[in-house]
């Protein structure tokens, strides 16, 4: 055994130098699926280190905020939640939060810029991960994303796109125009080095002091100076008291498999209510575009209870029970197809978007240790700003993006890392990317693994759809395969039709099963991740 081990490890290092590209891979060994093929590349490394499933997730986290900063990074919020080896589930709430000094009446926020910043919860996130569930040292762990940050990388040609979009709101910032814009204010196009040698020296501080190397001492000192230079409400005292919390697990059932999300400030309980109401319906036996209908109408149910969320743990009971379900799946087949309810009306603009961001990784190693986790800096490159010499941008926090909170209060969003086991055992890990079609994308893949047997690859590869409002939108571009039966058939049933042609546009989930002894890892084929 040691000999295999040791053979295993060596032929992995022969392999350091490889980036992955295959977005669908099987190990008996342990398998990363994360939203850009270098973070995939640290997860495994470590992987091959002798870490676990913990150490290559944080590996792969810290990989993400170097390497697609416009969709995640050090000041943005994270959520997390893990099968540990002896089979708990535990999870990681480090949201963003609202500055004790926050108040409306003084601080007026933007779509963008130095109002919209709360406190950043990434970092104290994956420190806490690292130290509770993670196995290696943390300067060990974050070595790759240092390694990045440092040596540069090949900027991917989608996430050159996403710099190239945020041009005009990226000049008007000191720290963003220094990292992210060249001399004659165009961003970096496909292709470029991008190199962050800033971002670096702040990634070594945490490596050697931890979370007390962002939130204290020398970075924490420039992160209030420079917000209360600008006009923001975030001061010293509010990083020095920030703390990533445990979070609270939500449970649900699904055709004898068991559900695991965490409660607010993610979105669990609603995919889980979305599944509780599919499975009042022989899902595998209807045609397709049935169940698309019926899909539509769970997730429009389940969309409207989003703010019912807010109003207890009583509620919470209620969100969860099957009894309730049953009710809410007798009004499909009572009220009109695609109906409006003007459930949408005055909400966040994040629960209605019509593009999502935020980034999503699955770790799976092989004493069954799974860790799902989703990070987030909201809208394309967050706030668009970045503080001189320290090298990351800052979350969208406050304002109507996410809606109006209290001071002292941690964020919500659809953020929703998720685990279903069979048994007791590890079954799948995933989440998504994507604003308000997270949940859907979750609850839909689940069901096409379970309901319709699908292989992982092809679930995540499967067109899907998400009911907004009044409409059903369908997901159309090249690569969907809807067939022209089905979608007379949708069409018969008096929906209100829209077709999305633009990919990237239901959620981009990446996700692990645990299947015949082997770990399979997919990642979504809309974006540019791997897996390995």
């Amino acid at each position: 055994m040691v000999y295999l081990l040791s053979l295993f490890f060596l032929l992995s290092a022969c392999h350091q130098n490889r980036i992955p590209t295959q977005q669908y891979y099987k190990s008996k060994r342990g398998v990363v699926s994360a939203a850009h093929p270098l973070a995939t590349k640290a997860g495994h490394e470590i992987l091959a280190k002798g870490g676990n499933a913990a150490d290559a997730a944080v590996a792969a986290a810290f990989a993400l905020a170097v390497v697609e900063p416009s969709m995640s990074g050090l000041g943005g919020r994270l959520q997390s939640i893990i099968r540990t080896a002896e089979g708990e589930i535990r999870g990681v709430d480090a949201t963003t939060q609202t500055p004790i000094a926050y108040d409306t009446a003084v601080f007026k926020p933007q779509r963008y810029g130095y109002t919209t910043i709360g406190i950043p919860g990434v970092v104290a996130g994956l420190t806490k991960l690292s130290s509770d569930y993670g196995s290696l040292p943390l300067a060990e762990v974050m070595a790759p994303a240092i390694r990045y940050a440092e040596e540069g990388f090949e900027l991917l040609p989608l996430e050159a796109r996403r710099h190239a979009a945020a041009q005009e709101q990226l000049q008007e910032f000191e720290g963003s125009r220094q990292y992210f814009l060249r001399s004659d204010g165009s961003t970096y196009p496909a292709g470029s080095t991008f190199v962050q040698k800033d971002l670096a020296r702040t990634l070594r501080a945490i490596a050697e002091r931890g979370k007390a190397g962002f939130y204290e001492g020398p970075i924490a000192e420039k992160i209030a100076a420079d917000m209360q230079a600008n006009g923001a409400c975030l001061a010293l005292e509010d990083l020095k008291n920030y703390q990533a919390y445990d979070s609270e697990i939500v449970h649900g059932d699904y055709r004898g498999y068991d559900l695991h999300g965490l409660w607010l400030p993610s979105y669990g309980a609603i995919a889980i209510e979305i599944l509780h109401i599919l499975e009042q319906f022989p899902i595998g036996e209807l045609s397709e575009a049935e169940r698309l209908r019926i899909t539509a109408e769970a997730m429009r149910l389940a969309y409207e209870d989003r703010d019912k969320q807010y109003e207890g743990d009583s509620m919470r009971q209620v969100l969860l029970s099957e009894a309730y379900a049953k009710q809410q799946a007798e009004q499909i087949a009572l009220r009109p197809a695609a109906g409006s309810t003007g459930a949408l009306d005055a909400l966040p603009e994040s629960w209605s978007a019509e593009q999502g961001h935020t980034t999503h990784l699955t770790v799976a190693g092989p004493d069954g240790m799974v860790v799902a986790l989703t990070q987030s800096l909201g809208p394309n490159m967050g706030s668009k700003v970045a503080s001189p010499d320290l090298g990351f941008l800052y979350a969208v926090s406050l304002g109507a993006y996410l809606g109006m909170y209290e001071p002292g209060q941690r964020v919500s969003s659809h953020i929703s890392p998720f685990l279903v086991t069979k048994d007791g055992e590890p079954f799948m890990g995933l989440g998504a990317a994507g604003g308000s079609r997270i949940v859907t994308a979750v609850a839909q893949v689940i069901s096409r693994v379970i309901d319709q047997d699908m292989p992982l690859d092809d679930a995540l590869a499967a067109p899907r759809v998400f009911a907004d409002d009044d409409e059903t939108l369908l997901e159309l571009h090249p690569g969907t395969d809807w067939s022209q039966e089905t979608l007379r058939e949708l069409k018969s049933m008096g929906l209100q039709l829209e077709s999305i042609p633009s990919p990237a546009r239901f959620g981009r989930v990446h996700a692990v099963q645990y299947r015949n002894g082997k770990w399979i890892g997919a990642a979504d084929p809309d974006w540019e991740g791997a897996v390995w």
